[in-house]
């Protein structure tokens, strides 16, 4: 195999405290990583460097992990521009939207999703992410969900079952009808294309017993629990991942102390995923983050990109409102979107930079990372490199 140094570079983000300056980031200055097949097989300082068969100057530029991207909604067909124009016209957002995209997506031929699926995968890439998870949930039927599922799998590995978005417009009048489908025939069918299970819990959607029981048949399948958690308004859905000892409670924007400290005391089981686009897209409040760290939450952050809330494939963007609006640290929001990400989807290969981690990084622009939040809406993923081979 061929091994390549990227060489020269003036600032490297570990994420692993011992191998450099023992903060969080474990920055090196003057760095060199050294890539061996899709695996990382050295990094250090650049004068350090043991040969490799070829070498990138990095051009004294930042060097950091590439994005992990843990919540994304990324199989559907149309947009909701009139809708979003709307909320930006006053109307507020709600759940029942997400029945617009539904039609759309079921309407569509599997090429299509596809395709679409495709083209945003490529969109984030040249922003730096290098793993994404994403979901059915436009479909709920058995059919489109397990199709969703099947087209998402053929691009991660990182597939969640979400027949449970919102109740099917077909099952209006019998809410537990759909449940029972979700639980039952629709789990069988989609389960041998996905990796988790999640369950919007929000009033206009899934209630705490409705959300227990389609978890747990999840789990009963093997699948891993994830919760859209807390998103629109105080609810159960923080306590109820935590109980089931779901990998993340996502949104988080409406949380009691209980819920934090719930969160705090699982912080080595369930991570706390931050979407600051959908509160960016809808004009809702902030998820608090500082109250979170503070509390000693595992903290991730993640674009939930779909076409209703948050319709921005950009970790870097993310990483800028979460810093700006939500009281992160731009070293806090950086670990966030890269190893918090990772804790998300209890992945150990990917959000750090050591040895043996899958060899996946972004090269800035910029000799520092803290421009991702310093510049915001800049450009500056300059060169990226997905298991071992530079992307873009």
């Amino acid at each position: 195999m061929t091994t390549t140094t990227i060489t020269n570079i003036g600032s490297l983000v570990t994420n692993d405290p011992a191998l450099g300056d023992g903060t969080p980031l474990g920055l090196i200055q003057d760095a060199a990583v050294v890539i061996d097949g899709d695996r990382i097989a050295w990094v250090g300082p650049a004068d350090k460097a043991p040969p490799a068969d070829e070498a990138f100057d990095a051009q004294g530029r930042a060097l950091i992990p590439g994005f992990v991207d843990s919540h994304s909604h990324l199989v559907f067909a149309g947009d909701r521009t009139a809708e979003f124009n709307a909320r930006m016209s006053g109307h507020s957002y709600s759940a029942g939207g997400i029945r617009t995209t539904v039609a759309a997506t079921r309407a569509a031929s599997d090429a299509a999703l596809e395709a679409n699926l495709v083209r945003h995968l490529h969109e984030a890439r040249r922003q730096g992410t290098t793993t994404f998870e994403t979901k059915s949930g436009y479909g709920l039927t058995v059919q489109d969900e397990a199709r969703a599922l099947r087209i998402a799998a053929a691009h991660t590995e990182e597939v969640t079952y979400l027949g449970a978005h919102i109740v099917s417009p077909d099952y209006a009048d019998d809410p537990g009808g759909y449940v029972d489908l979700v639980t039952g025939e629709m789990l069988t069918a989609c389960a041998p294309y996905a990796r988790w299970v999640d369950v919007f819990c929000e009033k206009g959607a899934f209630d705490g017993d409705q959300a227990r029981a389609i978890l747990t048949a999840g789990a009963a399948a093997g699948l891993i629990p994830r919760v859209h958690a807390n998103q629109l308004s105080h609810g159960p859905g923080v306590q109820l991942a935590v109980e089931l000892e779901a990998a993340s409670a996502d949104h988080c924007t409406h949380l009691t102390d209980a819920d934090v400290d719930a969160l705090a005391q699982a912080a080595g089981t369930t991570v706390a995923t931050l979407l600051p686009g959908a509160e960016f897209s809808t004009r809702a409040q902030w998820p608090d983050a500082r109250r979170l760290l503070d509390a000693g939450v595992t903290v991730a952050l993640s674009t939930d990109c779909n076409p209703g809330s948050s319709y921005t494939s950009s970790m870097p963007f993310c990483i800028a409102l979460a810093v700006r609006d939500m009281g992160m640290t731009p070293d806090e929001a950086l670990w966030s979107a890269t190893a918090g990400g990772a804790r998300a989807l209890r992945r150990a290969d990917i959000g750090v930079l050591t040895p043996g981690a899958r060899a996946d990084l972004a090269l800035l622009d910029a000799p520092s990372h803290v421009h991702l939040a310093y510049r915001p809406g800049v450009p500056l993923v300059s060169a990226v490199w997905q298991k071992g081979l530079k992307t873009a």
